[in-house]
């Protein structure tokens, strides 16, 4: 029995992809470094159906370059052979960091770092902001996002039709220290809303309170009218699934 590979398929979803799309999307990430490849749709729903245990090393390399994640978080039930090469300054070369289950030279497999506590699943983003425009009136932005860690790498990406306003994807870029999570917030407004697609960004900082089930802290970024913004934020856990049950019931707009 093949378990489905429901980390990718909440991976694509959060770009806001179609396996089509997303099968062309890693074509262009190929072609882009001379390293064409014929990923298609049914490639896609063999990876996500977990049919196809792992990539090869051409669809891993398109695979990272179109989600920005390293392979190793990205579901696959057996690891990759993706060794990595670098100059090490004497001529040569070195190889960086073996995956779990590549010997290293002394023929002993190289642990992977466990993560203090896990927090990946679906949680409920909740920002609020001042609007200048609109008399300093202070508004809400919520989404659910599909977080995923790998190490101490947290990356938070919203479902395509769980915004408050509609068509405003958000994406979350963070690290976790102990119990403060750091890192940066990208959204994209509507292009038929107030902000006319505008594309804001900026720095966040949170903590973790102690049950693991919720982070809140303060967004920092840039306005309209070049002055630097603030505010709170708060990611607060729904569900530690990422099956395709729990992103379909969760793929719709916050209450």
């Amino acid at each position: 029995m093949t378990t489905p590979n429901s980390t990718l398929r909440a991976v694509r979803m959060g770009l806001l992809l179609s396996q089509d799309e997303f099968a062309r999307a890693l074509r262009d990430a190929g072609a882009r470094v001379g390293q064409r490849n014929d990923a298609s749709k049914r490639l896609i729903q063999r990876w996500e159906s977990g049919s196809t245990a792992a990539p090869r090393p051409v669809y891993a390399r398109a695979l990272e370059s179109v989600t920005g994640m390293p392979i190793e978080s990205l579901g696959f039930a057996a690891q990759v052979p993706m060794a990595r090469v670098s100059d090490d300054g004497q001529g040569g070369h070195d190889l960086e960091g073996s995956p779990v289950g590549i010997p290293e030279a002394n023929g002993a497999p190289t642990p992977q770092a466990s993560p203090r506590g896990n927090y990946s699943g679906v949680w409920l983003s909740t920002y609020e902001f001042v609007s200048s425009g609109r008399d300093n009136q202070i508004f809400t932005g919520k989404h659910h996002v599909v977080l995923l860690q790998h190490g101490n790498r947290l990356t938070a990406r919203s479902l395509p039709n769980a915004s408050l306003n509609p068509d405003s994807p958000l994406t979350l870029d963070l690290q976790i220290e102990g119990s403060a999570v750091t890192g940066t917030w990208t959204e994209s407004t509507a292009r038929d809303g107030y902000y006319q697609g505008a594309r804001y960004f900026g720095a966040l900082q949170m903590l973790v309170d102690p049950t693991g089930r919720r982070m809140s802290g303060k967004w920092v970024g840039f306005g309209r009218d070049y002055e630097i913004n603030s505010g709170p934020w708060e990611l607060r856990l729904m569900d530690s699934s990422t099956s395709k049950a729990t992103l379909d019931s969760y793929n719709r707009p916050p209450e």
